[in-house]
């Protein structure tokens, strides 16, 4: 059954850390591309980053760049997303997803096709 599973949640305070996890299960994660999205109530769900399969390339949203880093060990079927200096607007529920297909750029909901139920991230000020 294949499953995938966030973790690393939590309330901060603000310009503080969090490492969020995705653990697969089920199917081998090292062949896809992984992707974080945020989402907060009444918008859509976007792309924060992602990452190939192999690891070696990885794209973020401009806001989180220089404070926001992907990565993955595929020898443990998980991928990460470590948040650094967090602010007020990243707080949302944080997914993971894997697709086939890794574009260069900040992930896209509909290129990606299995997800998690996600995390919550809450920045206060």
């Amino acid at each position: 059954q294949l499953q995938i599973v966030e973790s690393g949640g939590g309330l901060v305070q603000s310009g503080g850390s969090l490492r969020l996890s995705c653990s697969a299960s089920g199917f081998n994660v090292g062949t896809y591309t992984v992707g974080w999205f945020r989402q907060v109530p009444g918008k859509a769900r976007e792309g924060i980053s992602s990452i190939s399969s192999s690891g070696f390339s990885s794209a973020y949203r401009d806001s989180v760049k220089g404070r926001f880093v992907i990565s993955r060990d595929n020898d443990k079927n998980t991928a990460y997303l470590q948040m650094n200096n967090l602010e007020p607007q990243d707080t949302g529920v944080y997914y993971c997803a894997v697709g086939t297909f890794y574009t260069g750029n900040y992930p896209e909901p509909d290129e990606f096709d299995y997800w998690g139920q996600g995390t919550q991230v809450t920045v206060s000020s």
